[in-house]
């Protein structure tokens, strides 16, 4: 009988086995019984990399990066401990004429969030706490209300004036 091969990790198993104890993935037969894997594409062998628990839930923002290099760059990090993530445009920035160019939102899987946070924290590429949110103080709030208000009301004014 030919041999079983966890299709994540790699290791062979004999025929009685039929999930890898590290992986919890189910065993598939090795190609010929040769104890060669066969070649795989690209795609394939980064989803060989996803560890299932890190899939579940939804999708949340870990990181941010400036530039589609960068974010790549932190994706395959996460990869590398098996998280999957995906990258997003940042919101209000579209420019097609630079594809590669500005912010990049990484989302990963609820389950995986805590463990991506540490690996970015390792790799120091996100800060420990983040920034606090400074409160707009009320005053200053109401002022900006108050300056925009007259402003758009000299605005009119001064059409009005052009129109006569």
């Amino acid at each position: 009988m030919a041999g079983l091969r966890c299709p994540s990790c790699g290791t062979a198993y004999r025929g009685d086995e039929r999930f890898c104890p590290s992986c919890n993935l189910p065993l598939v037969h090795d190609a010929a019984g040769e104890g060669v894997l066969e070649s795989v594409d690209e795609r394939h062998e980064r989803a060989r990399k996803v560890k299932p628990q890190f899939t579940e839930g939804p999708l949340v923002r870990v990181a941010g990066a400036r530039n589609q290099a960068e974010a790549e760059f932190i994706q395959g990090l996460l990869l590398e401990e098996g998280i999957p993530s995906l990258l997003r445009r940042s919101a209000g920035f579209d420019v097609p004429d630079f594809l590669a160019a500005g912010p990049r939102d990484i989302m990963v899987a609820q389950a995986a969030l805590a463990t991506a946070r540490e690996v970015l924290l390792q790799g120091e590429l996100i800060p420990e706490q983040p920034p606090p949110a400074r409160p707009v103080a009320p005053g200053r709030l109401l002022a900006g209300l108050l300056i925009a208000l007259a402003l758009g009301a000299l605005v009119v004014w001064l059409a009005g004036q052009a129109i006569r």
